[in-house]
């Protein structure tokens, strides 16, 4: 009988889902399941079964004819200029290679059930690009066991150690956005934030902290709003500081640029003027920032150029070269007209 070793040179696949249960214990049923990556099986059934079928030199193959020269992106939501940014950077990425992007969308959930992993497996894309949340084992495992590189967009958390990943500098964001407002000689600067969950939200929030604590200025709580990064969240988030005359703030700094938009229509509604009333700052730098009236000061985060980038880590692993698994890429200052030098209160 030939060794594992020997029917691995051979590029062989004798092995029997029955002698795997067998080995394992688990059903011929449940040994199909791990093999063609469908979610409703538990983590230890699918390491011990992919154990087995190393062990047994089993090897997974893909047909030329299926798989596709596709990458597969999976937004949360794209129903937004953000998301259309995103697209737009790694298609630039994509079509020199002769690549096409599919895109799907997972929902409103920060954490979708692991059905959506089963249709890429089967779409058998060259790699995902996952725009949304961190994996969870399971997820991991599944893209694992059937070849299928990803990387994670700007992850909601800190990405595990071997995952790849692409974000931008939040932290020094926040610390940009802040102490433009500090130099214009704001004291009382308000922060609409994204939510408390998502990583990027708070390292913006810390970076605003430490640029306060760099003059001196305790972070007040009251002039601390959580928002969910979208217009109407801002909006909210505005009404809430800016609703108390006495006590409202002269600079906010949105957490994105679509919620700046909402500081925006509070603004106009209680007859606040910007930037000679109230200054505003986003971040991310869409493309609509520079057309907004006034036009808006934002903190540059390079989202093609990050798209781009994990576009080409896909491509990169799914060719065998060796990558930088965590990529940082800078954020800067872009100062327009929604920002200005706080006067003196009469």
């Amino acid at each position: 009988m030939a060794s594992a070793e020997q029917r691995k040179s051979n590029g062989e696949n004798k092995v029997k889902l029955a002698d795997i249960a067998k080995q394992t214990g688990y059903s011929p049923a449940t040994v199909s399941k791990a093999l063609n990556g469908k979610a409703d099986i538990s983590e230890a059934a699918r390491q011990a079964i992919d154990k087995a079928l190393k062990d047994n030199g089993y090897i997974r193959r893909v047909s030329l004819s299926r798989k596709q020269r596709t990458i597969e992106v999976v937004f949360r939501d794209f129903e937004t200029i953000w998301a259309l940014e995103v697209l737009r950077g790694i298609i630039t990425e994509a079509k020199p290679h002769n690549i096409n992007v599919m895109v799907a969308e997972s929902g409103d959930r920060q954490h979708p059930d692991s059905s959506w992993v089963e249709g890429i497996i089967d779409r058998q894309p060259i790699g995902a690009i996952l725009v949304f949340s961190n994996l969870t084992d399971k997820e991991r495992s599944m893209f694992q066991s059937h070849g299928i590189p990803f990387v994670v967009f700007d992850p909601s958390g800190n990405p595990a150690l071997d995952d790849l990943s692409v974000q931008a500098d939040n932290w020094m964001g926040g610390v940009i956005a802040t102490r433009h407002l500090l130099e214009l000689g704001h004291k009382r600067i308000g922060i609409i934030t994204g939510p408390d969950e998502m990583l990027c939200s708070r390292a913006r929030l810390d970076g605003y902290s430490a640029a306060l604590a760099e003059r001196n200025i305790p972070t007040s709580p009251e002039l601390i709003t959580e928002g969910d990064f979208t217009t109407p969240g801002g909006y909210e988030g505005a009404m809430a500081l800016l609703e108390d005359e006495q006590s409202r703030p002269t600079a906010i700094f949105a957490g994105n640029d679509l919620q700046a938009m909402g500081v925006y229509e509070a603004a106009r509604q209680l007859k606040i003027r910007i930037p000679e009333d109230l200054s505003i700052i986003g971040f991310d730098d869409i493309q609509t920032a520079a057309y907004m009236g006034p036009a808006l000061t934002t903190v540059r985060q390079p989202l093609q150029d990050m798209a781009a980038t994990a576009a080409r880590m896909v491509i990169d692993t799914n060719e065998g070269r060796k990558i930088q698994k965590r990529v940082v890429l800078s954020t800067s200052l872009v100062v327009r007209d929604s920002t200005r030098r706080l006067k003196s209160r009469d």
